[in-house]
C-alpha cells in the first residue's frame, strides 16, 4: 500500500496544492494512505482534518528580516522551534513511514522533506508562485522532482534544471464548469451588462477595498452599464464595509447591478465576469486562467521576496492584465484603467483570451506522470 506525506502552510496557497495533489495520486491508487504535516496554529490544521486526512502537527516559523522588538522576539522562538525541527520530522516520519514526501511550500515544508531525503526517502515539491521560495530554493538539490507552476519561474540554480517538470497548478473542478450566462443569471446580471469582480483575498485587503469604494461611486456617478460583485473579506476591521460605503453614497441595499458581501461564490462570480480585480496569489492567478478573465492586479507587498509582484507579472507580459504596485497607486488608478477597459469590449475579449491561452488544462496528468517514477521505485 502507498503511503504519502505531504508537507505545506501557512496560507490556503500551500494547504490547497497539497490536498489536490492527494486527490490526484487517489485516482491512480485508491487504497493510498496520507498524512499531512502543518504547524498546529495555522490554517492547515483545521483545513485538513475537515477535508478527512490525518494530521500531524510541527512547530516552524520563519525569520523575520524587519528589526523591532517584537520581531527579536519572534526570532528567537523561531530560532528554537528550528533547532528541534529536525527530531519532530524524524518522528512524524518514523511514525506513518511514507513511500513518498512531497513539499508544497510554507516553512513547515522544509524540516519534513529535508529530513526524507537525509532518511533515503522519494521527494518531491510543488513550487506555486512564479519566484521561487527560499524552502524551494534550499530543497531543490536534494529532493528527486520539482514541480512548477509556470515555465520561467526565476532564482532556481540551473543545476538542478534536470529536475524540473512544469505541471501548472491545480485548481477545483468548479472553476471550469459554469458557463457565463448561467452563472450571470444565478447572479441576477444580464448577458448585455459588464461585470466586474474584485477581492482582495478570504481576509481581504485595505488597498484593495478602498479603491473599490471609490470605484464604486464613479460607476453609480457616470451611469456606466456595470455590474459589480465585491468581497470585501472577513477580516474584524472590514466588518462596517457596507455602511461606510453607503455613507459615502454608494447605493448598494436593492442595487440589481452591485453585490457586496465579506465572502462571494468565487467560482460563480469569476465565470460571471469580464475583468477581475485582485490580488496575485498563485491560486488566485491560476483560477483566473481557468476561466480566461482579464485583470487588474494589485500584489500585496506584505509578502516573501515580493513574490505576488513576479506572479503578476507573468500576466502581464502574456497581455492578460494590468499590475499596479501599491507605491505607484493614485487616487484614480483603477478608476482610468476601469474607464479604458470597459469603454473596449473588444479590449476586455483580448485580455481574457490572453488569460485562457496560459492555462494549463492537464495539470492533474502532468503532475501525476511527475511523480509516477518515484511510486514505481517504491511499490
Amino acid at each position: 500500500m502507498l503511503r504519502v506525506l505531504l508537507a505545506g502552510g501557512g496560507t490556503a496557497g500551500h494547504i490547497n496544492p497539497a490536498m489536490a495533489i492527494a486527490e490526484i495520486i487517489k485516482e491512480h491508487h485508491p487504497d493510498a494512505e496520507f498524512c499531512f504535516a502543518g504547524n498546529p496554529d495555522k490554517l492547515e490544521a483545521k483545513i485538513v482534518p475537515q477535508a478527512g486526512y490525518r494530521f500531524e502537527p510541527i512547530r516552524i516559523e520563519g525569520i523575520q528580516r524587519k528589526i523591532s522588538g517584537e520581531n527579536i522576539k519572534r526570532n528567537i522562538k523561531a530560532v528554537h522551534y528550528l533547532v528541534h525541527s529536525g527530531k519532530r520530522a524524524k518522528q512524524i516520519i518514523n511514525d506513518f513511514k511514507p513511500d513518498l514526501v512531497i513539499g508544497t511550500g510554507g516553512y513547515v515544508s522544509g524540516p519534513i522533506v529535508r529530513k526524507a531525503a537525509q532518511m533515503g526517502i522519494k521527494t518531491a515539491i510543488h513550487e506555486a508562485n512564479a519566484f521561487a521560495g527560499m524552502t524551494t530554493k534550499l530543497l531543490s538539490k536534494q529532493v528527486d522532482k520539482i514541480m512548477l507552476t509556470v515555465e520561467h519561474t526565476k532564482n532556481l540554480d540551473e543545476s538542478v534544471m534536470d529536475k524540473v517538470s512544469v505541471t501548472g497548478l491545480p485548481v477545483r473542478k468548479a472553476f471550469e464548469h459554469k458557463t457565463k450566462s448561467d452563472a450571470r443569471k444565478e447572479l441576477g446580471f444580464s448577458d448585455d451588462d459588464i461585470v466586474i469582480l474584485s477581492a482582495g483575498g478570504s481576509l481581504g485587503s485595505k488597498t484593495i477595498n478602498d479603491n473599490v469604494a471609490k470605484l464604486l461611486k464613479w460607476e453609480q456617478d457616470n451611469g456606466k452599464n456595470i455590474c459589480h460583485v465585491h468581497s470585501y473579506g472577513t477580516y474584524k476591521d472590514y466588518a462596517g464595509y457596507v455602511k461606510r460605503l453607503e455613507d459615502a453614497g454608494v447605493k448598494v441595499k436593492d442595487n440589481p447591478c452591485l453585490i457586496v458581501n465579506e465572502y462571494v461564490n468565487m467560482p460563480l462570480a469569476l465565470a460571471a465576469c469580464d475583468l477581475v480585480i485582485t490580488r496575485c496569489g498563485a491560486s488566485t492567478l491560476t483560477e483566473i486562467e481557468a476561466v480566461g478573465r482579464g485583470a487588474i492586479l494589485i500584489p500585496s507587498p506584505m509578502v516573501a521576496e515580493n513574490h505576488q509582484y513576479h506572479n503578476g507579472m507573468v500576466l502581464q507580459n502574456a497581455g492578460a492584465g494590468f499590475v499596479f504596485e501599491e507605491k505607484d497607486l493614485t487616487e484614480t488608478t483603477v478608476i482610468d484603467k476601469v474607464a479604458e477597459l470597459t469603454s473596449k469590449p473588444e479590449r476586455l475579449a483580448e485580455l481574457s483570451a490572453n488569460a485562457a491561452a496560459l492555462y494549463i488544462n492537464d495539470t492533474n496528468d502532468r503532475i501525476y506522470e511527475t511523480i509516477k517514477p518515484l511510486i514505481e521505485s517504491v511499490t
